[in-house]
């Protein structure tokens, strides 16, 4: 068994490093200047510019396959690529990637969706929940009526990552009613891919956060047969295959904006003096530095067993669960902490420490919140369907 990463995986996550220090971490002035006068994070185009510089260094398609132009550095290393990334909050993601469920396209699928999207010419989204049916994904109410050779689609979804901005959406709706209900939601759901021009609109949904989510209305959007994606009645599997893979990068995501905040406080605890020393010698800061690096180091092993698992072809949903809560929970401690070592300035906005304080409260709802995964975990090991210990 080894525990290191080998020579190759040091060079990626050493270029990652030098790419974000470089490229994103110098605009993280401008980006909380842009926040506070209310204007989008980056201009127009800036993301696209930031992209090529990562095609121009060999980072495009991360985790996309050989055959479509990407580098395929695996699970493993996309986990070091995301706890990299995220030791700034300037608003990033590598160029040259689709979702994981596009891959189930058919070729004329692929031809119109999944290549354009890699190629940065389209842009997606996935759409599940709605008003209703959040963690109970079963309890979707959006339909889709076959009449002739198209689907009527009616309904809503709500709390859609990139939904403000996609060309097309991967949708969920019920296609057999008496599937669904025979079956507890399990089966009659298919998922389609829905262009905007075919009549869908969004709605930007206002959050405590620097960013927000859309929530996508169809009233009788008329969608082609040959937009199904992966197979009628086949929607519900896709969907918590997208909702798998997200959970344990939540987890990744969390330690790396961790590891950038711990740093801080390390810093900043050496360089403010109170009543004549470093409040880094008082016992109670120590004691949070502490325990900040050790549930760091925790979840980050949990992470990357879950991307390890995946690897290896294996079932990682347990892990990815495990990998999520505690993650997305320690996320949240260690940003408290970090705010409360910094006192008052923490709490202004001249810090990013208090954008991370909000947005990290958002680790522990999307893409499964707390309860779902510890309701998750129980079962799997009350049923016997894990092993305490299985995983090593």
């Amino acid at each position: 068994m080894n525990l290191r990463l080998s020579e190759e995986q040091k060079m990626v996550q050493k270029t990652i490093k030098k790419f974000v220090e470089k490229e994103l971490m110098p605009l993280e002035n401008e980006v909380l200047r842009n926040e506070r006068e209310g204007k989008p994070s980056l201009p127009p185009g800036k993301l696209e510019e930031l992209q090529l510089k990562a095609k121009e260094a060999g980072f495009w398609g991360i985790n996309t396959p050989a055959e479509y132009g990407g580098a395929d550095l695996g699970n493993v290393m996309l986990a070091i690529v995301y706890m990299e990334v995220a030791k700034t909050f300037v608003p990033f993601k590598f160029g040259g990637s689709a979702d994981n469920i596009l891959y189930y396209a058919n070729e004329e699928q692929k031809k119109k969706y999944l290549i354009p999207t890699i190629n940065g010419e389209k842009k997606s989204c996935f759409a599940m929940t709605e008003p209703s049916a959040g963690s109970d994904t079963r309890n979707i109410k959006m339909t889709a009526v076959k009449d002739g050779d198209e689907w009527v689609l009616n309904g809503e979804k709500t709390f859609i990552t990139g939904g403000n901005e996609a060309d097309f959406v991967m949708v969920i709706a019920i296609t057999d009613k008496e599937k669904h209900k025979e079956s507890n939601g399990r089966e009659g759901v298919t998922c389609f891919i829905v262009d905007r021009e075919m009549g869908w609109r969004s709605e930007y949904i206002h959050t405590m956060g620097e960013w927000g989510p859309a929530g996508l209305v169809f009233e009788n959007v008329r969608v082609p047969e040959e937009n199904i994606l992966g197979g009628l009645h086949k929607g519900y599997s896709l969907g918590l295959e997208w909702i798998g893979f997200a959970r344990w990068v939540v987890g990744a995501r969390a330690v790396g904006a961790a590891e950038r905040l711990l740093q801080m406080a390390i810093d900043y605890a050496k360089e403010r003096i109170t009543f004549g020393k470093p409040i880094a010698e008082r016992q109670a800061i120590q004691w949070q530095i502490a325990d900040s690096a050790v549930e760091i180091e925790a979840a980050k092993w949990l992470v990357l067993n879950a991307a390890y698992t995946l690897d290896q072809g294996e079932d990682n949903r347990h892990l990815a669960s495990m990998a999520k809560l505690f993650g997305a929970n320690m996320g949240n401690r260690v940003v408290d902490r970090v705010l409360q070592i910094h006192g008052g300035m923490g709490y202004t906005r001249e810090l990013p420490i208090e954008r991370w304080y909000r947005e990290a409260r958002l680790w522990r709802i999307y893409d499964g919140t707390d309860e779902i995964q510890r309701m998750i975990i129980a079962r799997n090991l009350l049923k016997g369907h894990v092993k305490i210990g299985q995983f090593i």
